[in-house]
């Protein structure tokens, strides 16, 4: 069972461009400074190579940045490589010319020591200030012990490889990081707002509560709101992973105030950095700019990425012990002159070496690099993973929870049946039954009209009236001069006939809520309404069923005929029917004891609890919602259930590169600590194959960016290693 943690995001300050419009081809341009300000969501800070006692580590927040800035600019660190290696190239070369002074090839060495040395030396002493240790300071020792020795050309490569690796390795980092990045530049940085009958162009960061803001069509929306003027499609992809445009039409009272509003209509409501489609809009902001969901889903993101993965954790107690092993291997190495017949500058090499071989970069950038490609990927999809420990635990599921309304089912109720009676035809059932439930707030009343209308088209609807609702029964009205009852059995008591009683126990039976309508003294017919099964759960459940999920269970307060009933059929294993909240908390318990890996699935609100004590909470349709953007592990953007299996697959496959890089970063120092000390490699290829496997980790977990959201491709049997 993991520990929930709880993080305070930090706040993103979104850049701004002036006299940029909110149309779709002014909100591509940002400022030029932009991607360098959030390279891990914070203003001020990048990413760290920093190697403490415990060795290679590489958490955010302390150490030096990724990627350096300098005469260059960014790219300062690759070019510094590149003038270290011509100048060991040149110098090298040049040794070979006769008669030519040899301080003419000395002097290119010293230039390539200082190119290749110089952002390695500058990181030890801001390091070693701040009361670390820095790793690749021992190289910086190691080169310098080179260069006494009058192994120069060995030193420069040491440093021209090892300087040029890191630079690959940041920009390499730098690419998933980008993909992060990417996603602040959705919203667009300036709105077009609408204040005391006059149009101007405003900061998002102006906006205000209930500020009316223009969307011209085709552009991008700059805030989160609800729409109050306007019909038309928007493309939520970049929030919600939703492929198909939602269509969206004003709110029926514009006046109200939504800020706090827990529940709003997808077809009211609009997100930041989504696109219009060809219809201009009218929208009233309901979160500032700091608070939209754009903005809190890249804060979560940057902070994912802080969140030590189970793997990750194990490196670093592995690191804690083998470091200090190495430096006293090291030292040692350092007097074998004085027990083997050679010189102190030979055993002196040959220690140096093995400090080269044996520093565990690889082994520490292994994870961090895989959680990030893996966490990036799958905001990319719609999917909000935060951090190591979910991505990975996700990937070991064996049974999964899921609440059943909104989850499993639509979570509302829909009309299913109308059942005329004796001479009544449906569609004259149908037109009563509207008359009278339009007038009425129930739910289901809302539910009974609109399945009616939709079956009904465009015909006549009588006007009812004298509507009494009766509480917990149902409705009576007179429509045409007549009374009319539409209710559930409580509200006829024994009057109903035998027959028709039989029919509504059936329905009943089968999960259904029934309601009988009465004119006069006669039963004129019945009503059915459901919380209807979602089209995709099924063959979503047999997708999670073919990706090795053993149990899956669906929590439900609903009576346990009616979860049996929609358990039947969507295909699920097991129903648990007749919980409460409390239950609920009980049965993932239940399941975590029998199981040992769960996730619990639901709206991440009432779920909550019972989520706390999964392995994994995972929330749907969390864009809308703020709780269940904090609450969960695991947010699925969009109200989509297929989002499901292409974020267990993204967890399987990148634990399969984790263990990947596991192996490729210890079989390497595996390797190479037995050459060096044996003198069969030299600082050399040790440096060669040392950047070289580092690398490699790095460019493996950048796989994950281009991770097939093919559903097809991820129908695997849990067991199987992922290659």
């Amino acid at each position: 069972m993991k520990n929930k943690n709880d993080e305070q995001p930090v706040k993103n300050e979104q850049p701004v461009k002036k006299k940029a419009g909110p149309t779709a081809e002014n909100t591509k341009k940002r400022q030029p400074d932009e991607k360098e300000k959030l390279k891990d969501g914070h203003p001020d800070k990048k990413h760290d190579h920093d190697h403490a006692e415990k060795g290679h580590d590489h958490e955010e927040g302390e150490g030096h940045d990724h990627e350096h800035g300098g005469i260059f600019g960014k790219n300062t660190e690759m070019i510094f490589a590149i003038i270290c290696g011509a100048a060991l190239g040149a110098g090298w070369g040049l040794s070979f010319v006769t008669g030519l002074p040899s301080w003419v090839s000395l002097s290119l060495y010293i230039v390539a020591y200082f190119f290749g040395g110089f952002f390695t030396a500058k990181e030890a002493v801001e390091t070693i200030l701040k009361g670390g240790f820095e790793i690749d300071f021992l190289m910086l020792v190691a080169a310098i012990g080179a260069a006494i020795l009058g192994a120069w050309v060995e030193g420069a490569l040491l440093l021209f490889l090892f300087s040029l690796g890191h630079s690959l390795e940041h920009y390499a980092m730098g690419k998933a990081r980008k993909s992060i990045a990417a996603l602040t530049s959705l919203a667009p940085p300036t709105a077009l707002v609408s204040r005391d009958g006059k149009e101007e162009e405003v900061r998002i960061e102006e906006l205000i509560l209930g500020d009316i803001i223009i969307i011209k069509p085709n552009s991008k929306i700059p805030a989160d709101g609800v729409v109050v003027k306007g019909e038309g499609s928007v493309n939520q992809a970049p929030i919600t992973g939703e492929s198909i445009p939602v269509d969206k039409s004003p709110v029926p009272d514009a006046s109200k105030d939504f800020a706090n509003e827990a529940t709003i209509k997808p077809q009211y409501r609009v997100f930041a950095g989504t696109i219009n489609g060809a219809s201009a809009l009218e929208v009233k902001v309901i979160k500032e700019a700091k608070d939209s969901t754009i903005s809190r889903l890249v804060k979560m993101v940057n902070e994912a990425e802080k969140q030590k993965s189970p793997t990750q954790l194990f490196t670093d107690k592995f690191e804690k012990y083998f470091v200090p092993a190495v430096l006293i291997l090291v030292v040692a190495l350092c007097f074998a002159y004085l027990v083997i017949d050679e010189p102190f500058s030979k055993s002196f090499y040959r220690a140096m070496s093995v400090l080269v071989a044996a520093s565990p970069c690889a082994l520490a950038i292994s994870t961090p690099s895989a959680v990030l490609a893996g966490v990036a990927r799958a905001a990319r999809g719609g999917v909000l993973i935060k951090g190591g420990r979910p991505l990975e635990d996700l990937g070991s599921l064996n049974a999964i929870a899921f609440d059943k309304t909104g989850t499993l089912t639509e979570g509302k109720p829909q009309l299913t049946n109308a059942i005329p009676f004796e001479k009544i035809t449906e569609e004259e059932l149908l037109t009563l039954a509207v008359a009278v439930e339009k007038l009425s707030d129930h739910p289901l009343a809302e539910a009974i009209v609109k399945g009616a209308m939709e079956k009904l088209k465009k015909a006549h609807i009588p006007e009812a009236h004298n509507v009494k609702g009766i509480t917990g029964r149902g409705v009576q009205a007179e429509v045409g001069g007549k009374k009319v009852l539409i209710g559930n059995k409580a509200l006829f008591e024994k009057s109903i006939p035998v027959e028709v009683l039989k029919q509504v126990e059936e329905l009943e039976k089968q999960g259904h809520t029934t309601m009988l309508v009465k004119r006069e003294k006669d039963f004129i017919g019945l009503l059915s309404l459901m919380d209807v099964p979602r089209k995709e759960a099924k063959h979503v459940l047999s997708e999670l069923s073919n990706l090795g999920i053993k149990k899956m269970v669906m929590l439900t307060g609903d009576n346990q005929q009616v979860a049996d009933a929609v358990a039947k059929q969507i295909g699920i294993t097991e129903a648990w029917g007749d919980l409460m909240p409390e239950d609920k908390v009980k049965s993932v318990q239940k399941l975590d004891k029998a199981e040992k890996m769960v996730a619990m699935i639901g709206d991440g609100v009432n779920d909550a609890p019972a989520m706390a004590k999964s392995t994994v909470g995972i929330a749907m349709g969390a864009a809308g919602s703020d709780v269940a953007l904090e609450t969960a592990d695991i947010a699925l953007m969009g109200d989509k259930l297929e989002s499901l299996p292409f974020a267990i697959g993204l967890s399987r496959k990148a634990k399969g590169i984790i263990k990947q890089n596991l192996w490729i970063s210890l079989g390497m120092v595996a390797v190479l600590i037995p050459l060096t000390v044996l003198g069969i490699a030299s600082i050399g290829p040790a440096v060669i194959a040392h950047e070289g496997s580092t690398l490699l980790v790095v460019f493996n977990a950048l796989r994950l960016l281009a991770y097939d959201n093919d559903h097809k491709n991820i129908a695997k049997s849990k067991t199987k290693k992922d290659v």
